[in-house]
């Protein structure tokens, strides 16, 4: 009995949700968080394409179940994002693209290779802005060929 009221939930639960995937979310079917952190577009809900609705929805969920500190530097940074260019942000864009194409390896080294940057003291990562900044474009370009030339070490299973 009880395997057969789990697999009726879970069918529901699986219609449901592709219903509100065709159809959009309706502004009743919002939790009571997060129609009071998408309250300034309860006007406009409707009108909203639904995989619009959808993504506020998980974002507002994600909001209501922050800490005070993880909302003040969401909004420091969200603040940062807006006041960037268009040009900017449409840069930033396309690298996330190009960083999320990458094989899985070589997103880890990278982000390996970012860590080790911001370990560094902050006299050592000012050191190697300034030298890279003195650079001539064509001696960067050489820099990033010789790195993504170099012999890689081998993981270690």
């Amino acid at each position: 009995m009880k395997a057969r009221s789990i697999v009726a939930m879970l069918a529901l639960f699986v219609f449901s949700t592709a219903i509100a995937q065709d159809e959009g979310i309706s502004w009743d079917a919002l939790s009571d968080g997060q129609r009071e952190v998408l309250s300034q577009l309860e006007g406009s809900w409707d009108g909203l394409p639904a995989g619009r609705q959808q993504r506020l929805a998980r974002g507002a969920e994600r909001w209501a179940g922050m800490s005070a500190e993880d909302r003040e530097r969401a909004r420091r940074r969200f603040a940062d994002w807006r006041s960037l260019s268009d040009e900017r942000r449409e840069l930033i864009r396309e690298r996330a693209r190009i960083f999320r194409d990458l094989p899985p390896e070589e997103q880890d080294r990278i982000r390996k290779n970012y860590r080790q940057f911001r370990e560094m003291n902050r006299d050592r990562r000012q050191e190697l802005r300034d030298r890279f900044m003195r650079m001539t474009p064509e001696q960067r370009k050489r820099l990033r060929d010789r790195m993504q030339k170099r012999p890689r070490p081998k993981r270690r299973d």
